[in-house]
């Protein structure tokens, strides 16, 4: 009897405690990752027992969710072009194609392309209300796939792809921040900056999965403003947004002041470095805590604009054909005769005057698995020309660089700078400055050179004690004529 109430107690505990429900679900998240290393054996292109693909995933993970803000995900090619050093520095002898290779089954894996839903599914053990411990399914996805409105497919990290990069398995979005802020002063203060830089990056994948959040009600409105509770959950989450980028905004202008003057008043080189790294990753939190503000004070404003929309358009005139339920589940499900006349007679139907876009069954399974297409109130964001910097404008032209060979084409006997300023300043102001810079290098001529050359004569110039008397320069009227090298010396004689 004793044993059987114990028992009771056990399970009354277990299920009382939802944080082993959470810590199996995060125990969850990691299986494709750990996976990723047990079936890298079966590789066929190379031998990948070289790689750590965990940790490239992490990497692939770690750049995504950085670069991805709250309109627009991350390039499947910069990603990739990203985490190359990193799969490089596992492999330095293997081939930059086998490391783009490997890269992209990293990639395609953490999508998990070879599924239909390309989702990840676990099952774990809880308890029910009745005391009964029964198994229950956990679907999740790592990376997701969206199309915008031009059919650009960019990724996006999910939840729990940023709870599994950052640690924050079990922990509250909002303690995780401010958590990671305390822990970053602390550590700037005591000078660790190695420390202070992961728990810096650690902050920002909390701010990038707070405004995940908010991006994701505000789809969810635009597709339907009765599926998200705008009278109380939401009004709750926006004013518990703008506090939470209030207080982080003046809290990390406040370490970013303090990281700055650590980068300035450092006087090791490594020191130096990882403050600078600090002060980028600091000042990108803000950046985003601007973005997520103006995201919220809109947010009332898009609720309005929806729910006008959504109220006045009316009723639709036509009841939509639901392909999937309607006509492909089913008809998977009849013989090939059998499904012959349905299919037939909605294609039929569907087909019209004109050759339609879809004629095969198979294009409209691949159009009903392809990624979604999220819409956007505005025509979308004009791309960022990438613009290079223009070149250097050379300071003399090539008349200029003729013109100045020809007065130092000395033939005869030498002749004195101040002459051949004079006769430069009669052609061309600002030719003078270009003679007096050759003749300067002349002073001390590369002998050495000129004979690798092959040059038969080299221009020197000499100081005899002459002064310069010119109205722009001033120093030595120096002589300037030609020398021959000899081609006796090898080493550059001057004869």
């Amino acid at each position: 009897m004793s044993d059987e109430s114990d028992s009771g107690r056990v399970a009354a505990a277990a299920l009382l405690d939802d944080g082993l429900v959470r810590r199996l679900k995060a125990l969850a998240c990691t299986g494709p990752l750990h996976d990723l290393d047990t079936r890298k054996t079966r590789l066929d292109f190379a031998d990948a027992s070289v790689y750590a693909m965990a940790e490239i995933a992490f990497q692939i993970i770690d750049q995504v969710t950085i670069t991805m803000d709250f309109d627009r995900g991350a390039n499947h090619d910069a990603v990739i072009r990203r985490v190359l050093p990193f799969i490089a520095a596992q492999a330095p002898d293997r081939s930059p194609q086998e490391h783009e290779k490997v890269a992209r089954w990293v990639l395609e894996n953490l999508i998990n392309v070879g599924s239909v839903d390309r989702g990840f599914r676990v099952f774990y053990g809880t308890f029910a209300a009745d005391g009964a411990y029964q198994r229950l399914a956990f679907d999740f996805k790592l990376l997701t796939e969206l199309a915008d409105a031009d059919g650009e497919v960019y990724l996006r990290a999910s939840d729990e792809a940023i709870n599994v990069l950052i640690g924050a398995l079990d922990t509250d979005v909002e303690s995780a921040q401010i958590a990671a802020e305390i822990k970053l002063g602390n550590l700037i203060e005591r000078g660790k900056l190695s420390d202070a830089q992961a728990a810096a990056q650690q902050a920002r994948y909390a701010t990038v999965q707070y405004a995940e959040r908010l991006r994701r009600k505000l789809e969810a409105t635009r597709r339907d403003v009765r599926s998200v509770d705008w009278e109380e959950e939401i009004p709750e989450l926006i004013d518990a947004a703008l506090t939470h980028v209030t207080a982080r905004y003046r809290a990390e202008t406040a370490i970013l002041a303090n990281i700055r003057n650590a980068r300035d008043e450092a006087t090791d080189p490594e020191r130096k470095r990882r403050a600078a790294i600090l002060v980028d990753i600091v000042a990108d939190c803000v950046k985003r805590h601007t973005q997520l503000q103006a995201r919220l004070i809109e947010a009332n404003a898009i609720f309005r604009a929806e729910q006008d929309r959504q109220q006045f358009s009316g009723p639709p005139q036509r009841a939509t054909v639901d392909l999937f339920g309607q006509l492909l589940g089913p008809t998977l499900q009849l013989s090939v005769a059998d499904a012959a006349g349905p299919a037939g007679a909605f294609f039929h139907g569907a087909a019209g005057l004109a050759t339609p876009t879809v004629v095969r069954l198979r294009d409209v399974v691949r159009m009903l698995i392809a990624p979604g297409t999220e819409r956007d109130d505005l025509a979308g964001a004009l791309p960022e020309p990438d613009l290079m910097p223009p070149p250097d404008p050379d300071v003399f032209g090539d008349e200029q660089w003729t013109r100045a060979d020809d007065l130092l084409d000395l033939t005869g006997a030498p002749r004195r700078l101040s002459a051949l300023l004079a006769e430069a300043r009669a052609e061309d102001p600002a030719l003078p400055h270009l003679v007096l810079l050759r003749v300067l290098h002349a002073v001390s001529p590369e002998i050495g050179v000129a004979v690798r050359q092959g040059d038969d004569r080299v221009l020197m110039a000499i100081d005899d004690g002459t002064r310069l008397a010119d109205p722009e320069f001033g120093g030595a009227d120096l002589l300037v004529g030609l020398a021959r090298v000899s081609d006796e010396f090898e080493r550059g004689a001057v004869a």
